[in-house]
């Protein structure tokens, strides 16, 4: 009998677990639609590019980027040099890029 609880137990922690895991992807992709706004939009983004944790976009109209909405979602620095911005976002840069790729498609 106690064995026959021990794998109710395990199964219960797997889907509790893959929930999770589930919910933080979707929020991820929340995240992300929040961003590409913040950004002014997918046709304000001309061009982007990662360099390990930092994303690099280069924007139609810098003044359409919202840089405090930037930071209220986790990026860690914000610097804006001419049409561009320098994004500090840790391990979410190469998802990101990738993400308004598929956008611009």
């Amino acid at each position: 009998m106690e064995l026959y609880q021990y794998i109710i137990i395990i199964v219960i922690l797997v889907v509790v677990a893959l929930a999770i895991v589930k919910s933080n992807k979707k929020d991820l992709k929340l995240e992300l639609n929040k961003l590409v706004e913040y950004l002014g939009g997918k046709d304000n983004i001309i061009d982007t590019e990662v360099e390990m944790s930092r994303f690099r976009v280069t924007l139609k109209d810098v003044s359409k980027a919202n840089k405090d909405g930037i930071m209220k979602l986790g990026a860690k620095g914000v610097v804006e040099i001419d049409d561009q911005l320098k994004i500090i976002l840790g391990s979410n840069a190469r998802q990101l890029k990738k993400y308004i790729d598929d956008l611009k498609i």
